[in-house]
């Protein structure tokens, strides 16, 4: 636990400019408190205290303005910035060295008691009031804009904006050269054909 928060501290030291020193954000940053008695809650979770692992995570929502289950599961060198109203779900889970700003919601999709909330990848960063509902997974090194509505599973690398979520345009035209670059290479017509059929799921998607 004591190398997590370590992790956390340096993550908020590299992804904001305006950190003071280690000591200033282990004490005084919302997010990496949120994220140390999160942890601390998590662990009384798995070993069946779950009644002092809910008191620790109350008290830290309090606190911070940071609502995390003590189920869920958030990795390692993790960023919360400001955090305010940040809201992650029982069933949630989150990468390492991750980045999540004021107002994001890790949400269910149901009121049933089964894997309802989002699983982000690694290196993911989610922006303000972003909104993330039900078991979808979000692929490593993907960035949420911000007041998305995310609804839908995101490959890696994936760039998703607006309401309902979709892919950046100019994240589209990226893959259209891509799949432009490989077409030109064939001769046999059949590939060519399966090759414009790409290009239309990306379009419609």
């Amino acid at each position: 636990m004591l190398k997590c928060t370590k992790e956390d501290v340096f993550a908020a030291k590299k992804f904001d400019p305006a950190a003071p020193s280690c000591l200033m954000v282990f004490l005084t940053y919302p997010g990496v408190i949120a994220l140390r008695r999160h942890r601390r809650a998590h662990k009384l979770w798995l070993k069946g205290y779950k009644n002092w692992a809910r008191w620790i995570a109350s008290v830290t929502r309090k606190r911070t303005g940071i609502d995390i289950h003590p189920a869920a599961k958030i990795g390692h060198g993790v960023f919360i910035d400001h955090g305010m109203g940040l809201v992650i779900g029982e069933t949630a889970s989150v990468g390492d060295n991750c980045v999540l700003y004021h107002g994001v919601t890790l949400g269910a999709n149901t009121f049933e008691k089964v894997d309802r909330h989002p699983k982000i990848g690694n290196n993911v960063i989610i922006y303000a009031n972003a909104t993330l509902i039900g078991p979808i997974h979000i692929g490593d090194h993907s960035i949420v804009g911000a007041g998305a509505v995310v609804l839908k599973d995101a490959k890696a690398h994936s760039r998703l904006i607006g309401v309902p979520a979709h892919k950046n345009p100019q994240t589209i035209i990226q893959e259209w050269t891509g799949i432009f670059k490989r077409k030109q290479r064939f001769s046999n017509p059949s590939h060519i054909i399966i090759l414009d059929w790409q290009i239309g799921i990306n379009l419609i998607s």
